[in-house]
C-alpha cells in the first residue's frame, strides 16, 4: 500500500508515529511523510491509507475531504484537548466508516463505543530500540515535562541523591527553572531536548533506571515504558493497571521514598536487575514491536 504518514506537532506524537510508520516500512509498503511542523500544505497522491496521531489525521482527512482510509493512533485521552484543539469538531468522525481509531488505553477503550475503535497498547521499532552496549552515564534518567510541584519536587529529591540525567523540551526546562527550590540542580540535571527515536534509544541506553510518570489514561502504559524496556533497561513505574501485560514484573512505587527504596535496591543488587530486564525485555520485544502492532491494525482494516 501506499501510505501517508503525518507527523504532528506533538514530541511524544511525532516518536510514536515514526515506531507505527516503520512497522508499515518494514511490512513492505511504501511511507510518504507530511511534517506538520514543516511542510506548509501536504501534497496528495493516490494513496490507500492515511496514518497519524490523535486528531491529525482526521482532520486532514475532513479539510480536503479525502476518500482514503484513515488509521488515527491516540495516546491522549480522545474527550481531551490535548488530543488536539479541535477535538470536540472532529468527535463524530470517529464514527465513520473509513475512520479507525486505535486506543492506548484499556479501561478508556471500554468506555467508548465508535464504529472502528481498537484497543492497542504502545509498541516500538525494535531495530531501533535495543540494548546497545553502552557504558552508562547516569544511574537515573526521566525525559518528560516536570509540570507539577509533585513532579518538579520529586526529580530535585532524586538529583541530590543520584546521578541524574533529565531530558525535556527548552521552555519545560524554563519553566521547571522558574518554579524549583534549588535552580542549580535543574541546571545541573538537564541534559538537553531528544527528538528522534535514535537519540532517545542512545539515552535509555547510557541509563541504568528509567523513570516513568504515566500522565493520562486510567490504565494503559506510556511509550517511555516500551523504549525503556526494548532497551533492556529497569523501568519504575507508578501504579498502572496494564503492568499486568508483563506479568506484574515491572517495579512500581507509591511515593518519593517507595522510589528511592526501589533504585537503591536495583543499583545494589545487579543480578535482580538483571532477572527482571532480561525477561520484561524479551517479552516487550516479542509482543510489542513495530511489526506486531501494524499487523494487528492491518488485520483490523480488513475486517
Amino acid at each position: 500500500m501506499k501510505i501517508l504518514g503525518i507527523l504532528p506537532v506533538s514530541i511524544g506524537g511525532r516518536l510514536t508515529t515514526s515506531s507505527i510508520l516503520d512497522g508499515f516500512r518494514i511490512l513492505g509498503h511504501s511511507v510518504s511523510i507530511y511534517d506538520e511542523l514543516k511542510d506548509d500544505y501536504p501534497i496528495f497522491d493516490d494513496y490507500d491509507l492515511i496514518v497519524g496521531y490523535d486528531f491529525s489525521p482526521i482532520k486532514l482527512k475532513k479539510d480536503y475531504n479525502l476518500s482514503m482510509k484513515c488509521v488515527a493512533y491516540f495516546s491522549d485521552e480522545i474527550r481531551n484537548k490535548t488530543s488536539g484543539p479541535y477535538w470536540e469538531e472532529l468527535l463524530p468522525e470517529l464514527d465513520r466508516d473509513d475512520i479507525y481509531t486505535f486506543y492506548w488505553d484499556r479501561e478508556l477503550t471500554k468506555q467508548e463505543n465508535f464504529k472502528n475503535l481498537f484497543y492497542l497498547p504502545h509498541f516500538v521499532n525494535t531495530n531501533i530500540y535495543k540494548n546497545l552496549q553502552l557504558p552508562p552515564e547516569c544511574d537515573v534518567l526521566f525525559a518528560g515535562r516536570l509540570d507539577t510541584d509533585y513532579r518538579l519536587n520529586m526529580l530535585e529529591e532524586l538529583a541530590q541523591k543520584y546521578n541524574f540525567h533529565w531530558y525535556a523540551i527548552e521552555r519545560h526546562y524554563l519553566d521547571a527553572l522558574k518554579r524549583a527550590k534549588d535552580k542549580s540542580i535543574i541546571e545541573k540535571i538537564y541534559k538537553g531536548f531528544i527528538d528522534n527515536e535514535e537519540d532517545m534509544a542512545k539515552a535509555i541506553n547510557k541509563s541504568k533506571i528509567v523513570i516513568n510518570m504515566n500522565s493520562q489514561g486510567i490504565s494503559s502504559l506510556n511509550y517511555r515504558t516500551m523504549q525503556t524496556l526494548a532497551c533492556g533497561k529497569l523501568i519504575i513505574s507508578d501504579k498502572r493497571g496494564e503492568l499486568d501485560l508483563f506479568n506484574n514484573k515491572i517495579p512500581v512505587y507509591d511515593n518519593i521514598e517507595s522510589l528511592k527504596q526501589s533504585i537503591d535496591y536495583y543499583l545494589k543488587t545487579p543480578d535482580k536487575y538483571k532477572l527482571i530486564t532480561d525477561y520484561c525485555s524479551e517479552l516487550c520485544r516479542q509482543k510489542f514491536n513495530s511489526i506486531v502492532g501494524v499487523e494487528f491494525i492491518l488485520k483490523a482494516l480488513l475486517k
